[in-house]
């Protein structure tokens, strides 16, 4: 069945059969967040659609290894090669550390994900934790022709790269048409080309970010990055490369000139892009106030939806569409998608009072081909929830007793079933949420209890303990003046 997979490749623009570069196993990278702020929901939309992904791979038989990084450095404001680095920005605002501000928006992230039932990655490595790795790539890249240094930064030589490669190959973008609508810019009087791109670039004395080089104290590229860490865990050629439709140009181009400029190869078979999430007709914006936050979202605190939604019901709307097209949110929208996700649930809870019969009136085999055939074509969520409900309009026949099953079909077939449901959309009971919602509070009120009772008694030691186990956990604890509360 695994041999009908098809993925749409961003590279070709195509459907092609997946054939991973070894049997049996298959390399996945997802560039992940910059942890400089909370992440939103289109955000979500992306990491939801490719834990679609890794859970059918796996679902299929393959050993996955899926890398997705934490971006802690090297993200320029505008995603420009100039400026103030995101997290640093960050940072000088609140007046904190800038591994503060990606520790708080790392941890938010997890807590995120992990509510909206996401598997965690085999490997999540961090830019910070890989900076030798980037000053060897570029070490490459310079030896190679492909890379110069001026002043303590290094670019990335766009020129050069052309004799001998292609780039705009993901993108479709005309590098002469790039050039005539690109102006010089102030601060990149450096470049050769203004197309090219930082490597490293050098640290200005109130940069706080910085790492000794062969060219100076600086800090890495946020292209070179990806390339770093994709590189390290993956190979020199791994099979896919994800994340959202808006880091094809520049990010992802950039990863591939960097790769082909540093190993002479092109360095991924399948690039897949998530499409956008937009809020009620328009894009998702923080600056127009057109934005809903994830926790705003499960709790109701907000001026654009009529109630609160669980996440196990936005998970399910998200999937209700096919990840390469938009999809737009709103109070309407997911209010049907709630009402959709409870008629499923009932149903799959309806299966265990089902009585098998002495013949069969639906066509398991062929309901099951149908779910597969759904996946194969390109992870369609859509069209395999479509033939989910058609199982959930069998089984309400099945109660009124109009329809049934002999009992090795009714096994087949709630076997597969649940699987499509749990195993690979990832959807889960509310209740079994908010059950273990209610004992983590029952526990934390006891840590919480026997924090305060150390303090009180003056063991500081304890108290710090259990406060920084649980900070490493993703759970903060705030002391105020009515008291002690936590949060994930």
């Amino acid at each position: 069945m695994e041999m009908n997979l098809k993925i749409y490749n961003s590279l070709s623009g195509e459907k092609e059969t997946f054939t991973p570069i070894t049997p049996g196993k298959v390399g996945m990278y997802v560039c992940g967040p910059t942890v400089y702020n909370y992440v939103h929901l289109g955000n979500c939309r992306t990491f939801i659609s490719f834990d679609l992904a890794f859970r059918y791979l796996k679902h299929l038989g393959y050993q996955v290894r899926y890398v997705r990084n934490i971006t802690d450095v090297g993200h320029m404001v505008d995603d420009a090669d100039e400026g103030e680095d995101k997290i640093a920005k960050k940072a000088r605002l609140e007046q904190i550390e800038p591994m503060e501000v990606a520790q708080k928006y790392t941890i938010y992230f997890h807590n995120i994900l992990k509510q909206f039932n996401n598997l965690p990655p085999s490997i999540e490595p961090t830019a910070t934790g890989h900076i030798i790795e980037q000053i060897k790539i570029i070490q490459d890249i310079i030896d190679n022709g492909y890379g110069y240094e001026v002043n303590g930064s290094v670019y990335f030589d766009i020129e050069a790269f052309r004799q001998n490669h292609h780039y705009g190959i993901l993108s479709g973008r005309n590098v002469e048409d790039m050039m005539s609508n690109t102006r010089t810019l102030d601060g990149q009087t450096d470049k050769r080309n203004p197309l090219d791109f930082a490597l490293w670039k050098k640290a200005e004395p109130q940069h706080i970010m910085r790492w000794p080089s062969p060219w100076g104290d600086g800090f890495p590229g946020w292209h070179l990055e990806c390339t770093a860490m994709s590189t390290k865990y993956l190979g020199k050629h791994f099979d896919i490369h994800g994340g959202g439709m808006d880091l094809k140009f520049p990010h992802h181009e950039c990863e591939i000139a960097q790769s082909e400029a540093a190993c002479n190869e092109t360095p991924v078979n399948y690039w897949m892009h998530a499409n956008m999430l937009t809020l009620n007709g328009k894009k998702m914006a923080k600056s127009t106030g057109n934005n809903i936050l994830p926790e705003e979202l499960f709790s109701g605190n907000n001026d654009i939806l009529s109630k609160a939604y669980s996440p196990a019901v936005v998970r399910f709307f998200i999937l209700q569409a096919h990840y390469r097209s938009i999809l737009d949110f709103s109070d309407d929208a997911i209010a049907a998608a709630e009402k959709g996700y409870e008629r499923l649930f009932e149903a799959i809870e309806s299966l265990e009072k089902i009585e098998a019969g002495t013949s069969s009136t639906f066509d398991v085999n062929e309901w099951t081909n149908k779910c597969y055939e759904a996946m194969n074509d390109d992870f369609n969520s859509p069209i395999l929830i479509a033939h989910l409900f058609e199982a959930v309009k069998f089984i309400n026949a099945c109660k009124e007793g109009k329809a049934g099953l002999t009992q090795s079909d009714l096994n087949l077939f709630t076997q597969t079933l649940k699987a499509f449901v749990f195993d690979v959309l990832g959807l889960f009971k509310e209740d079994e949420c908010d059950d273990s919602n209610e004992t983590l509070d029952n526990v934390m009120q006891i840590l919480i209890n026997l924090r305060n009772e150390a303090r009180a008694n003056k063991d500081f030691q304890l108290s710090d303990q259990i406060r920084n186990q649980l900070a490493a956990l993703g759970i903060e604890i705030k002391d105020g003046k009515d008291g002690t509360t936590y949060s994930l």
